[in-house]
């Protein structure tokens, strides 16, 4: 018999991801899914989300601002915990979580370091409860395919990746927490640009040996721009660009893999694939069986329909590629090498 009961979830964080992600995109086509309670300091922030209940005639849930609280209260009622939250508060926030006995659907990049990486690995494995990131690359039917073709060969060896993403990013963030260091943890290429280094390191599958970067804040208290060249265990080449500051409204992105059996083209956020094979002269797409949809792929998940494509180990990858970055930039472009090990917990 289905399981007809609602999956009970506290949104922590009623900014504009938890809003357009986790709100109204789950009172759009989920109508499993039960928003319970949801948590935000702001007064505004809440007011806003509380109109997008409204709008579909329902009434908005409480909001408790203190997480001790929203837990020891609500709790026993809750499922899961979406967190879209600044990124330092993700390693606090989700340890509660987890150890309440929630189930969590945290916002990107997963924390801030490696270090925390490791210690959140290590929660969810006492806990025994399930976390996936939510990069919505990582959990794109298009990327798992790309990931599937590149990886089983489908593209012939693979000899280059080549991506980039842009966005007049700096000006649309000025004043916010995105631009402090201390909160977000990086700028444009740690808040956008993550979804690049993500789907990048998520498509090859295989571990970056040697990573050269430069990265540059433009006199601002965050990293505005970068470009990076890295070298995969294979051999394989990577260059990864990225600017913040277009003067030119909107985001673009590509990312393309070359193979000697093929071409791959995508996007960061793996909103579509297309493919090019031998002897062919132009892209032709890819199709998927099953739709894209963060909160459609976290509820499959979480009912044991398909394995967890973003757990933490994919936030651990992104902190030691973003540490090397760091690095090496700040040796002004000095190479860096990683261990085959790094990633061991």
């Amino acid at each position: 018999m289905k399981n007809t009961s609602p999956v009970r979830v506290a949104v922590i964080g009623c900014g504009g991801a938890a809003r357009d992600y986790h709100i109204r995109r789950t009172l759009q086509g989920f109508p499993e899914v039960e928003i319970v309670v949801v948590s935000d300091p702001s007064v505004s922030s809440y007011e806003t989300a509380a109109s997008i209940f409204e709008e579909f005639g329902k009434a908005p849930p409480p909001n408790e601002t203190d997480l001790s609280k929203l837990l020891r209260d609500y709790g026993p009622h809750l499922d899961v915990a979406a967190i879209a939250t600044p990124h330092a508060l993700h390693l606090s926030q989700t340890t509660a979580c987890l150890e309440a006995g929630l189930d969590v659907l945290l916002e990107k990049p997963m924390v801030l370091n490696s270090a925390q990486a490791r210690e959140l690995i290590e929660v969810r494995d006492r806990t025994g409860k399930l976390v996936v990131i939510a990069f919505d690359g990582g959990l794109s039917p298009f990327i798992r395919i790309a990931a599937d073709m590149v990886q089983s060969g489908q593209i012939g060896i693979l000899r280059s990746v080549n991506a980039f993403v842009w966005q007049d990013w700096f000006k649309g963030q000025i004043g916010t927490w995105r631009q402090n260091p201390d909160i977000s943890g990086g700028g444009f290429m740690f808040d956008t640009g993550a979804h690049m280094l993500n789907s990048v390191a998520d498509i090859v599958g295989e571990p970056f040996t040697e990573v050269i970067a430069w990265v540059d804040n433009l006199n601002t208290s965050v990293d505005i721009q970068a470009t990076i060249m890295a070298r995969l265990a294979s051999g394989a080449i990577v260059t990864m660009n990225g600017c913040g500051d277009t003067g030119v409204a909107g985001c673009e992105s590509e990312i393309r893999l070359f193979g000697t059996e093929g071409i791959l083209r995508t996007g960061i956020w793996g909103e579509f694939l297309e493919q090019m094979g031998p002897q062919e002269s132009e892209f032709h797409p890819v199709s998927v069986s099953r739709p894209q949809s963060t909160w459609g792929t976290f509820l499959a998940v979480r009912n044991r329909q398909m394995p967890n494509p973003c757990p933490p180990e994919i936030g651990l990858r992104m902190a030691l590629l973003w540490e090397a970055i760091l690095e090496s930039s700040a040796n002004n472009g000095r190479a860096v090498q990683l261990s085959l090990g790094s990633l061991n917990i």
